[in-house]
């Protein structure tokens, strides 16, 4: 097996947790599949250590169970599993977005709207990768705005599993033109002062990609 190679400056473990929780939400590893920490440790170059961190926040995150003394093993994503992840999501970001609002001051939301044009940019180009970080930008000022630390911290938790199911979703749309222009129409309504307006808004925008990504594991 080819050795996945990883950049040293960053957890090793959280990089691990990153390539295996993308094979999982694409299916490219089913539930009941037995992840072998010895294997995994030899195909990413990386000590055990690294395997056991990368599978205590799978396990976490609900994507593995970790069955002592039998071993690791892929739970994967039900569509239940995505109705609880796209409403738990429309909790925290609905709170948030409620708070980022009373922030009136053009200034921070300027890496918002350049978070807008990157996406346009890169949808102009193609530039799928791109678009999902720029996506994420986006969303996570959305917590910044908002001033809660611990409502901040909720997200960074499950931001992880959020990129990764945006990832599944992004790469269902061959013109992702249509997707940046929502963000700039969902900006345009928060910045509105409208908070009923804003918050209907949101609830369209994760509605699309919920069902997008309904559509990827009724497809599987």
């Amino acid at each position: 097996m080819t050795e996945v190679q990883l950049h040293r400056p960053r957890s090793l473990g959280r990089q691990v947790a990153d390539v295996l929780r993308q094979r999982i939400v694409r299916g490219e590893l089913l539930p009941g599949a037995r992840l072998v920490e010895e294997a995994v440790a030899e195909e990413f170059a990386v000590s055990r250590g690294p395997v056991r961190d990368a599978f205590t926040q799978l396990s976490f995150e609900r994507l593995v169970e970790v069955r002592k003394p039998a071993g690791v093993f892929v739970i994967g994503l039900t569509l239940d599993d995505v109705e609880q992840l796209y409403s738990l999501r429309g909790a925290l970001e609905g709170l948030a977005l409620e708070r980022a609002m009373r922030v009136a001051e053009p200034e921070p939301w300027q890496a918002s709207e350049q978070s807008v044009e990157a996406m346009l940019a890169c949808a102009r180009r193609g530039d799928a990768e791109g678009f999902l970080a720029a996506d994420l930008v986006f969303h996570s000022r959305i917590y910044d705005l908002a001033a809660h630390p611990r409502l901040r911290g909720a997200w960074e938790q499950y931001k992880p599993t959020f990129e990764a199911l945006l990832d599944v979703t992004i790469h269902q749309d061959s013109d992702l033109t249509d997707a940046a222009e929502d963000h700039r129409r969902l900006l345009a309504t928060m910045r509105s002062g409208d908070v009923a307006a804003a918050a209907e808004a949101l609830a369209r925008h994760l509605a699309g990609s919920h069902a997008r990504m309904r559509a990827a594991i009724e497809a599987r």
